[in-house]
């Protein structure tokens, strides 16, 4: 059975004082990959490439961006891409995106091989559903952000939820919905009620179910928040890491490897 969060929370497998989640992938591009590609679409050499990372930072869990990963395959396969402006009905491009199979078996895989190969326990990041629709809508060129609500943000969770379905042999501590856009135009703020339908699978499966902004982690359905690291902290001795129940660090890519080691060790 995977290891549940609050567990990780409580008992850092680290020692640490506090438990760390590491988004690594900007870092150690650099640093492991030299600059070549993230191998997302080839689960051995990225679970190779996740053992490292784990090795050289000793994150608490292993974060597998799955929104990178669909990312990347859209940009490389144009028949998937044209597939999602078929229609211009909001919401037909995500759901013809995530009904992919094939693509949805590759994410499967992905996260499987990381998960029994990383080392730590595994957490989940997707778009969240409002993101995700964003995301696709302007791609399929069924229009722009301006053009969605909140109200879509419920339907919007139902698809991603019946796509969470397939990962359900998978053992997540945590399923992670992005909630972070950097688009022109901002996003319409959704309660964490509109994600009803994937907070019923998470239950089920007896997964945290988390939302990520640019300020930290929130934990649906708990009082615990992870503190987000400032950039900053990565780059000068001087900086203080926040408070929080958990943190979350996002290395820069120009981060010095030596500095880097130093300010983790300062949160051992």
């Amino acid at each position: 059975m995977a290891m549940t969060f609050t567990s990780i929370v409580s008992a850092p497998p680290s020692g640490r004082r506090t438990a760390l989640v590491i988004d690594h992938h900007r870092y150690t591009q650099g640093v492991i990959l030299r600059g070549r590609p993230v191998p997302w679409t080839d689960p051995t050499a990225y679970a190779q490439y996740a053992r490292q990372a784990q090795g050289l930072l000793r994150s608490d869990a292993t974060l597998l961006d799955l929104g990178a990963f669909y990312d990347q395959v859209l940009a490389a396969d144009d028949t998937l891409r044209s597939s999602l402006s078929a229609r211009s009905r909001t919401g037909y491009a995500l759901k013809t995106l995530l009904a992919a199979d094939t693509v949805a078996g590759q994410a499967v895989e992905l996260a499987r091989v990381v998960a029994e190969t990383s080392g730590a326990p595994l957490i989940l990041q997707i778009p969240s559903p409002m993101c995700w629709l964003a995301r696709t809508h302007t791609l399929g060129g069924a229009g722009s952000v301006s053009d969605l609500d909140a109200d879509r943000a419920e339907n919007a969770a139902m698809y991603v939820a019946d796509w969470v379905r397939r990962l359900s042999a998978l053992p997540l501590a945590m399923l992670l919905l992005d909630d972070r856009w950097s688009g022109a135009q901002q996003l319409p703020r959704v309660e964490d009620a509109a994600y009803k339908p994937l907070s019923n699978i998470t239950d089920h499966y007896r997964w945290t179910l988390g939302r990520r902004t640019q300020d930290g982690v929130g934990l649906l359905g708990s009082a615990l928040s992870g503190g987000l690291i400032p950039h900053t902290y990565w780059l000068a001795d001087e900086v203080l890491a926040p408070s929080g129940d958990f943190l979350v660090a996002d290395i820069p890519a120009d981060a010095v490897p030596e500095t880097v080691l130093a300010r983790l060790a300062e949160l051992a």
